[in-house]
């Protein structure tokens, strides 16, 4: 009997050992995901509670994003000079203190600048996530770890917004943040019994974090979604966008080419030359932009025009969260092999979903989204289950950590860069299609596509409210149809073009995948 239970406690610790680093790493994976889209159920409550424009509202999305994206790349060279573990712990500790500052703000402008820090705390969280798991598992084990990690993945994305309803609607739109701190701290215990302390990956002392590169890609990427979300408000000629937005075009061109010239550069360009490699950002990039670039401007359409609860919004989503993570779940046991196309089959089922969302009228209710929503959910676990795989699949393992930045920071540039395109055409189609019903469609257009509705609705006789609101509805549909129907041609045009990438010659496909496939310790030994 005491044999037994020695034993028990035996296997039980042993199997915490093997699977307590990747417990500890999807935990942290799960809150940094779910925080870029738990946000957008809240939106309406934060403009009302704190007062906001239709750009602050996308500057609290985006600003977390973009953050993260503009981080990752410098996240991920530290952590290959310092060490793995230790970036991860200081971004969970990062991105807890930050959760407290923004359900603390008092104004909008607080909120997005704590926005910032946490997206920074996150960045050194993701840019470890996956080179922590191909270096802690290999073979079997590594297929089930990738797949449980897709699996998170995929549903953080996906139950953002019913987790933010919940939260919302239940206490407050703060908790949406409180909720962070408890989950980090388990997770940063989790990460100092379980990962172990390994010596940093890169060991030439010489090698230094390249500031010049990372300030110019921050300068090109903030830049230029600073000028595609600010277009609708200082108008696409103005010099508040042409100005920033050429300085962000400046800004990448430089960064371009201080890569090719440094030693050791923040973004391997020779990475690029792999076309599985390329494929798999094109995927993560046009899937998230398309996908859930739009799915703000859902979520305000669910709540100002049908009137949903933020948690009846957020629901709403639960068909595509599910599929996005039963296909991710399956990918893992199946194990997939990394092959460009399976991801261009996840970009197209993704582009044919949201493309089927782009068919609303003025009467139209929240069941005309449910399809689309699912077979979108299938598409994205797909992608999320595959494109990391073949990611790091198709370099030489020295460079698994700069690939994971990489693909890290191309999934949050895409998100950004999709809710900031997509916020600009929607404020252009509706203002198009209030120009022969109200006098003022640029304001209106603004405000109706911010969540403002029933504001617009208030300000005018109650005699002419039911015709006023038959048009608004039609406006925001005819709005969110051209988002729909735009992100899911984009979608459709990603898959063609990796499905072209696929067409390389069999044999440097098999041997641009084989090198990655050296490393064949054992997952425990890994674990010691």
């Amino acid at each position: 009997m005491v044999t037994r239970s020695l034993s028990d406690r035996c296997g039980s610790w042993e199997s915490m050992r093997i699977w307590g680093p990747l417990a500890a790493i999807c935990l942290g994976t799960f809150m940094l995901l779910v925080d870029v889209t738990i946000v957008l159920v809240a939106l309406p409550a934060m403009s009302e509670s704190l007062g906001s424009s239709l750009s602050q509202l996308q500057w609290v999305a985006d600003s977390y994003a973009l953050a993260v994206a503009a981080a990752l790349l410098g996240a991920g060279r530290l952590a290959d000079l310092h060490g793995r573990r230790r970036m991860y712990a200081g971004g969970l500790v990062v991105f807890a203190l930050a959760s407290v500052a923004c359900a603390l703000s008092p104004g909008m402008a607080v909120l997005i600048a704590a926005r910032i820090v946490q997206g920074l705390g996150a960045a050194a969280m993701f840019t470890t996530t996956l080179s922590l798991i191909s270096t802690l598992y290999s073979g079997r084990r590594l297929a089930l770890a990738f797949g449980t990690w897709a699996a998170v993945a995929a549903s953080a994305s996906a139950l953002g917004p019913i987790l933010g309803g919940l939260l919302t609607q239940t206490l407050d739109w703060r908790w949406i943040f409180y909720v962070n701190v408890p989950v980090t701290v388990t997770a940063l215990i989790m990460t100092l019994r379980y990962i172990p302390c390994t010596a940093p990956p890169v060991r030439d002392t010489t090698q230094r974090l390249d500031v010049p590169g990372l300030v110019l890609f921050a300068i090109g990427t903030s830049g230029s979604v600073y000028a595609l979300t600010e277009a609708h408000v200082q108008g696409w000629v103005s010099a508040g966008t042409l100005v920033p937005l050429g300085a962000a075009l400046g800004a990448f061109v430089a960064f371009l080419r201080v890569q090719q010239r440094r030693r050791h550069p923040l973004l391997n360009l020779s990475l690029f030359r792999r076309p599985a490699f390329t494929a798999a950002m094109l995927t993560i990039a046009v899937g998230e932009g398309t996908v859930y670039g739009i799915m703000p401007y859902t979520s305000l359409w669910l709540q100002s025009v049908q009137h949903l609860s933020p948690l009846a919004a957020g629901l709403v989503v639960l068909p595509h969260a599910a599929a996005a993570a039963s296909v991710a779940v399956l990918g893992g046991r199946r194990r997939f092999k990394p092959s460009p196309r399976l991801p261009a089959l996840g970009l197209a089922l993704a582009g044919l979903g949201v493309g089927a969302e782009g068919f609303l009228g003025p009467e139209s209710g929240w069941p005309v989204l449910v399809a689309g929503l699912a077979l979108s959910g299938v598409g994205m676990g797909l992608i999320f289950q595959v494109a990391a795989a073949l990611a790091l699949g198709s370099v030489p393992a020295e460079h698994a950590g700069t690939a994971s930045g990489t693909y890290s920071t191309f999934e949050q540039l895409g998100y950004a860069f999709g809710v900031a395109v997509f916020g600009a055409l929607a404020v252009s189609t509706m203002t198009t299609s209030l120009r022969s019903n109200v006098t003022d469609p640029v304001v209106t257009a603004q405000t109706l596509s911010g969540g403002g509705a029933d504001s617009l609705l208030a300000q005018v006789p109650a005699a002419q409210r039911a015709g006023l609101e038959h048009t608004l509805h039609a406006v925001f549909a005819t709005g969110h149809n051209t988002l729909a129907l735009t992100a899911g041609a984009v979608a459709l045009a990603g898959a063609a073009l990796v499905l072209w990438l696929s067409r390389q010659p069999r044999e440097e496909r098999s041997t641009a995948v084989g090198e990655t496939t050296t490393d064949t310790r054992p997952a425990a030994a890994a674990v010691e």
